[in-house]
């Protein structure tokens, strides 16, 4: 008979690539991943790994191998939610992986609602960028994630997970309260806003990032490079920068959590929208306290109110 626990070894190695890292998400050391790894070799009676250079490579037998693990895992991850539906207390641990404006202005709502409704359940929350928690949802280190996909910015499918659509989130360039160097009060026109903020110093994510690389795609749509000065990961920061008159951005309505915006927002051209949506995995989807998430972050969504654009003062 194999080891389950083994076999989850092996499905690990498959997705993280080194023994060390596998030891690392799994709080082990590497030399215990391998004997474990070896006894494994021992239970299915053929090799399973082979020695390329530092790295340890999966055999055909040991990705054949993988594929009904991660059958194992699946079915042994719909038992236990058919046990927990089972009960009528909605209980255990759900560890939720988020971006920062959605830890903002969803989870604390969401996380009011759960204690109300389920004072048994236990929710942990870390934040995370998307491609992050998509991947460490799929490896079983987090039960849900909240992502984000910006406009014309597809994500790889992973016949893994689901996907449940969460909220729509508006775009729009920001300005400090009082900008000064823009067109005259009478031009409305979004595409025209856009282009007269071609000067200006820009506070922009890191390079790499969807939303980056999305952003400076509508900056060259609109005829100008931004000039980039500043680059933090943070939308605290971007507001606290865009409100002293540093810099100019663009901000999703969510990171302003239903409350009133201290910079000035102006509508960019076709109203772009960056799409918030939960993933877990297909086993997971039916357990009593994933639904309980996904409904109590649905109705936080649905409660944040969305700013308009504020024009020029």
């Amino acid at each position: 008979m194999l080891d389950v626990r083994r076999l989850r070894l092996l499905v690990e190695l498959s997705q993280r690539g080194t023994l060390s890292a596998v030891a690392e998400a799994l709080s082990y050391s590497p030399s215990s991943v391998s004997q474990q790894l070896s006894l494994l070799e021992r239970e299915a009676g053929v090799p399973l790994l082979v020695q390329v250079g530092r790295r340890v490579q999966l055999t055909a037998q040991a990705e054949l191998l993988v594929g009904h693990a991660r059958a194992v895992l699946d079915r042994l991850e719909e038992a236990e939610a058919d046990v927990a539906r089972s009960l009528t207390d909605v209980g255990g641990t759900v560890r939720i992986a988020v971006f920062q404006s959605a830890a903002h202005a969803m989870v604390p709502q969401a996380l009011t609602l759960l204690r109300s409704e389920h004072p048994s359940l236990r929710v942990e929350v870390t934040e995370r960028e998307p491609d992050a928690g998509l991947f460490e949802v799929a490896a079983r280190d987090f039960d849900l994630v909240i992502a984000e996909q910006y406009p014309g910015h597809t994500r790889a499918h992973r016949e893994d997970l689901d996907r449940v659509s969460l909220a729509a989130d508006g775009i729009r360039l920001a300005l400090p309260p009082h900008p000064t160097r823009l067109m005259p009060r009478g031009d409305h026109d979004p595409g025209a806003m856009l282009a007269a903020a071609t000067g200006m110093p820009w506070v922009l994510e890191p390079r790499g990032t969807a939303s980056r690389d999305w952003a400076e795609q509508l900056c060259r749509e609109a005829g100008f490079e931004p000039d980039v000065r500043f680059e933090s990961a943070d939308l605290m920061a971007h507001i606290r920068l865009i409100r002293t008159g540093n810099a100019v951005g663009l901000l999703p309505d969510l990171v302003w959590a239903g409350e009133a915006p201290s910079v000035a927002l102006l509508d960019l051209p076709g109203h772009p929208q960056r799409e918030i949506f939960t993933s877990t995995r297909l086993a997971a989807a039916a357990r009593p306290a994933v639904v309980a998430c996904r409904d109590a972050l649905a109705r936080a969504a649905a409660a944040t109110a969305t700013p308009a654009g504020d024009g020029l003062p």
